[in-house]
């Protein structure tokens, strides 16, 4: 139980990178593999993962981050990514997945189907961006919470231009759209953040009892 505080408190949002430090490809597996097992609402999982390892995309990546070095330096480069549109054709193949997995039959499953294609159409585009953009949240706190078990290292950034990232990307002729954008690596010591003590508000501030 200690075990999980003590990843927690490990750590923080890494602003230097050593790029001579390069995550194994087991544990890019593991990773990625913790990633596709996250929740998300009904299931659906609106979600694309970008694994950036070419330095000349990254490089094009780093002028669209305003100039933050760890999108170049970290090991590796992760976007996530949430469709622009959600087609029938996406809720349908996401059906055939479950009946596969769990052997039902496919009409079984029309009901549910019928309910997931009236959510997408009835709602506006709007809401349904930053629906699909907060399945990409929970996907964000399975990829922290791994790999401060694994002792690599992460920034979760929200700060850069994300209509650059999907013009380099090529993501909106795929129905797609940058949402978040997270280095993974191992940490330089010489990262003046390190040495700062990690600030959270007090427990009963946080949390209550009813």
């Amino acid at each position: 139980m200690q075990s999980i505080l003590e990843d927690l408190k490990w750590r923080y949002a890494t602003k230097k990178f050593d790029p001579e430090k390069k995550i194994s490809e087991s544990e890019l597996n593991t990773i990625l593999e913790a990633i596709r097992l996250a929740p998300s609402s009904y299931g659906l999982q609106p979600t694309k993962v970008m694994v950036i390892k070419d330095p000349e995309i990254r490089e094009k990546l780093f002028d669209a981050s305003y100039g933050q070095r760890q999108v170049v330096d970290a090991s590796h480069l992760i976007v996530l990514t949430s469709f622009r549109e959600l087609h029938p054709v996406i809720i349908h193949s996401y059906l055939d997945v479950v009946a596969e997995t769990r052997q039902q039959n496919r009409e079984d499953l029309k009901g549910f189907e019928n309910m997931l294609i009236n959510f997408s159409q009835t709602k506006d585009r709007n809401h349904l961006s930053e629906w699909m953009k907060k399945q990409n949240y929970i996907v964000l706190g399975h990829l922290l919470q791994i790999c401060a078990q694994l002792r690599i290292d992460t920034t979760p950034m929200e700060g850069f231009n994300a209509d650059r990232y999907d013009q380099i990307l090529n993501l909106e002729e795929r129905n797609l759209k940058t949402d978040l954008v997270i280095p993974m690596g191992y940490r330089d010591h010489s990262d003046q953040y390190l040495q700062r003590k990690k600030v959270r508000r007090p427990f009963n501030d946080i949390v209550e009892f009813l």
